[in-house]
């Protein structure tokens, strides 16, 4: 009689080390053993000996309703499934509604639990008027983590928070136990350079780059760590496109702070002077793609263990909205979510740099910084049977066929990818195919942090 409900057996991807001819064992949606050799009987019992076995991917910075009848939960979790990610947390910056508030927490966990395929976890923020007095309430309706914003986009959706607030939140997140992320952009120095662009006619792809030159980034990011260093709050820096920053984080972590980073998967693939030539509009994101010598650069900061976390930024806009001929009136963000996996796989396999990271940043590491670490993050005996299987068939990719994103482009289309995403279980349930998303509507959980958070380093 078999003891388990599905047994996975291949080549399985941990943190710290590989298992070939390793299996992982599921019963009631939580492993229950995980090993090396044959595999025991289950249920369901899949022997391959080819596939890679990793921990389903949790990705750290989604926008799921950055545009009003375009993306939300529905679309979001569908592309997740597809990608191998099984956990998403959402960005708190939706078009019409900040989500800044305990009422505004209960309504979007309300709003995403009839949607989600996968499951999920939010960011709080705070609205700049309010100031710090609706952190400890959102911390108390489950948010994972705060975000915040050196560099203001629009005053009301995504908003700027000046130096003095910017302190006084981090000393409010500080008392939660939750980490402050902050997008790292100096406003002034931003706005100078835009203006500088716009009046020397500058309008092709160019454009951006010069816009945010890397002093705009790494300035930003010395004012939320050392901000971090003086409240004690863990600081944390959602999007970094240099290696200087990832040296910057490093040396706060020397010194004793809570200093974390995130790096996003187009940081690691796309550079400037190729895909964002070709891409245009389509490869706008702040901060912006560099060149192809800071992503190799990137990637040597990945294999120092600098790198905190790896996510994607995910935000599906219309194409209307990437494709216009001025490179800075095109809306910034990238679809990322059905790629991730499939895209560190082939950089990684290419640079001789070892598939542990990939089970570190994308499960292991998120699932401590945003303290859901009891529940997410490993194929652990105990922990949710999150897992994605990825098998050795190349495959070209188009957005626009899969059926899995509402946008229908990406900045990936027409790459050639070595791995493919076989099969994504979320909680034990198969949630994707390789074909099609299994997983319904309404089964994905909101993942919160334990109501007394205990005190613990971030994932360094």
């Amino acid at each position: 009689m078999a003891d388990f409900d599905l047994v996975l057996s291949g080549t399985v991807v941990l943190p710290d080390r590989i298992l070939q001819n390793g299996f992982v064992a599921v019963r009631d949606g939580v492993v229950v053993l995980v090993g090396q050799g044959e595999a025991p009987a289950a249920h369901e019992r899949h022997l391959l000996p080819d596939a890679l076995i990793f921990p389903g991917a949790i990705d750290a910075q989604v926008h799921s309703l950055s545009q009003k009848g375009q993306e939300d939960f529905i679309w979001s979790t569908r592309s997740a499934a597809a990608g191998g990610i099984t956990t998403i947390v959402d960005m708190p910056y939706d078009e019409g509604h900040l989500v800044c508030s305990a009422q505004a927490v209960a309504e979007k966990v309300a709003h995403a639990s009839a949607q989600a395929r996968v499951d999920f976890a939010l960011y709080g923020t705070v609205d700049p008027e309010e100031g710090a007095a609706r952190i400890a309430e959102q911390a108390a309706a489950g948010v994972a983590a705060f975000k915040f914003s050196t560099f203001g986009t629009d005053a009301k959706r995504f908003p700027r928070i000046i130096t003095p607030l910017l302190a006084e939140c981090f000393a409010e997140v500080a008392k939660t136990g939750l980490t402050a992320g902050v997008h790292n952009e100096n406003e002034e120095y931003v706005r100078f350079a835009m203006d500088q662009v716009k009046a020397a006619g500058i309008t092709d792809y160019t454009a951006h780059g010069l816009s945010r030159p890397p002093l705009t980034e790494l300035l930003a990011m010395l004012e939320i760590y050392e901000t971090g260093a003086q409240t004690g709050c863990p600081a944390h820096v959602v999007h970094c496109s240099l290696a200087r920053g990832y040296e910057i984080a490093a040396g706060y972590r020397a010194q004793g702070h809570q200093a974390t980073v995130e790096c996003l998967i187009h940081y690691l693939t796309l550079d400037e002077e190729v895909d964002a030539k070709r891409l245009g509009g389509r490869s706008k994101c702040n901060p912006p793609i560099r060149p192809r010598a800071e992503v190799e650069a990137l990637w040597r900061q990945v294999t120092a263990g600098n790198v905190t976390l790896l996510a994607t930024d995910h935000v599906s806009w219309s194409l209307d909205r990437k494709t216009k001929p001025n490179m800075l009136d095109n809306a910034s963000g990238l679809p990322g979510l059905e790629m991730m996996i499939p895209l560190f796989v082939k950089g990684a396999l290419q640079r001789g740099v070892s598939l542990t990271w990939g089970a570190r940043l994308m499960a292991e590491n998120p699932a401590r910084h945003f303290r859901i670490d009891h529940q997410k993050g490993a194929l652990a005996i105990g922990r949710d049977a999150d897992i994605a299987v990825l098998t050795p068939e190349a495959f070209v990719y188009d957005a626009s066929k899969t059926g899995n994103n509402v946008a229908g482009w990406s900045p990936y289309d027409g790459m050639s990818l070595p791995y493919r995403v076989a099969a994504t279980y979320n909680r034990g349930e198969l949630v994707y195919d390789g074909t099609i998303v299994t997983g319904q509507p309404g089964r994905g959980r909101f993942v919160r942090p334990p109501a007394a958070v205990p005190y613990r380093a971030s994932a360094a």
